[in-house]
């Protein structure tokens, strides 16, 4: 056996306590490891009480979760609904939550079938289907008008909803919604079963890289619901959120709403982040086209002419989420439209 040097042992040495030292410092050395979570987030509180409403849908027992928050005080008799996006559900409207209830509104927040702590089958999903969903949710609870908010692709859903039920939807409010432009003009076409393999790859860095390109200044407070998606990747029931998710890609992708904006009724805002560049599926648009789609100063211009009426609130220096990066704006805007 070889005797080490004094230069070995001291080199030995300072790996060693450069080791200890940097133990000592969070994330200095590894990854934060999330927390395992079900597909269905039972161990997840959500900022109110969660009720589920039973569906059957293609001859599935399932359930919809959603909370309905009473407005303080006496309330103004109006009521709001608020659609979620993609990669998020209903919790991560809780600031938007608190604001409408303090100002009299009741609020309805589902999390529709394939998200949140709602079932996740595996079916055809469409907008059309999400809407009928959400309209019995309204019936059971005896709602006969709502405001609509939709922000990304609760946007292209509360698009839907207030074309199939126009005597419902008496507001519609888009916060940078998806589905401005038709996807399927300039985004190569995948197959479920591609997608959902790119789901099963799905890694807890990749998920928090994703969620910060939605930020134009990032918080560490914004990266709760990155955190969530990780911990679900580690639950055993993954694949099943794996293949919902494909599928809602594919509803995305298969079933544009920008060529139905004439035909809306309610009295319309559009709430546009002017820094959002996003396009479901934009790593496989081709390198020349990028400049030229995900415009959303111009997509929002654009759609405010094409809906009758409409109102656009343009919010400089933010991206997707304006309701979490620039709330007192989005809720300025939301308030003074439905006040009017």
């Amino acid at each position: 056996m070889k005797t080490l040097t004094t230069s070995h042992r001291l080199i030995l040495l300072s790996l060693f306590v450069f080791s200890a030292a940097a133990a000592l410092l969070p994330g200095a050395v590894a990854a934060k490891e999330p927390q395992s979570l079900s597909i269905t987030l039972e161990e997840y509180t959500y900022p109110y009480q969660v009720n589920y409403m039973p569906l059957v849908v293609e001859g599935q027992d399932l359930k919809m979760a959603y909370m309905d928050v009473l407005p303080r005080g006496g309330g103004n008799g109006k009521t709001v609904l608020l659609l979620h996006g993609k990669n998020f559900f209903g919790a991560y409207w809780k600031d938007t939550i608190k604001i409408l209830a303090d100002n009299g509104y009741r609020v309805i927040v589902p999390d529709q079938i394939g998200f949140g702590k709602s079932s996740k089958p595996n079916i055809h999903y469409s907008f059309h289907g999400l809407a009928a969903n959400t309209k019995k949710l309204l019936d059971s609870l005896g709602v006969k008008e709502v405001a609509v908010v939709g922000h990304s692709m609760g946007g292209m859903l509360a698009t839907r909803f207030a074309l199939l039920f126009p005597e419902t939807a008496t507001r519609l409010v888009l916060e940078n919604p998806i589905g401005l432009e038709d996807y399927r003009t300039f985004v190569p076409y995948v197959s479920v079963d591609e997608q959902y393999r790119n789901e099963l790859k799905a890694a807890a860095e990749s998920i928090r890289n994703y969620h910060k390109t939605y930020f134009v200044n990032w918080l560490p407070e914004f990266g709760e619901y990155a955190e969530v998606a990780a911990g679900q990747l580690l639950s055993g029931e993954y694949p099943r959120l794996a293949m919902s998710s494909a599928l809602t890609y594919e509803m995305i992708y298969e079933q544009p709403v920008c060529h139905e904006f004439a035909q809306v009724k309610a009295r319309t805002l559009l709430v546009i982040g002017q820094s959002d560049r996003t396009v479901v599926g934009k790593a496989r648009v081709k390198k020349e086209l990028l400049p030229q789609v995900g415009q959303y100063p111009e997509l929002g211009r654009k759609t405010a002419r094409l809906i009758p009426g409409a109102r656009l609130a343009e919010i400089a220096m933010v991206g997707h989420i304006p309701h979490m990066e620039k709330k007192d704006n989005f809720h300025e805007a939301l308030l003074s439209f439905l006040k009017e």
